[in-house]
């Protein structure tokens, strides 16, 4: 199981909501203000859809950290 966060920013290029899991160099990149912590979860489908149920319904896993939910 692993934490995960939602950056609150949307991506200038796709309009997602990237979701993270905790340690990955581009999550530390974002500041505190603007991640969202989401929970532990078993995967990172169930990480984007606790952030799509939160409102962000362009949620999409980070390429790096949750490429099982990447979306091209």
């Amino acid at each position: 199981m692993k934490v995960y966060y939602v950056n609150r920013n949307p991506q200038p290029e796709t309009g997602d909501n990237e979701v993270h899991v905790e340690g990955c160099y581009w999550l530390d990149k974002i500041s505190p203000e603007h991640k969202e912590h989401l929970g532990i979860f078993l995967n990172c489908h169930s990480a984007v859809a606790e952030a799509k149920n939160r409102g962000y319904y362009n949620a999409d896993g980070c390429k790096y950290c949750s490429p099982a939910c990447h979306r091209s």
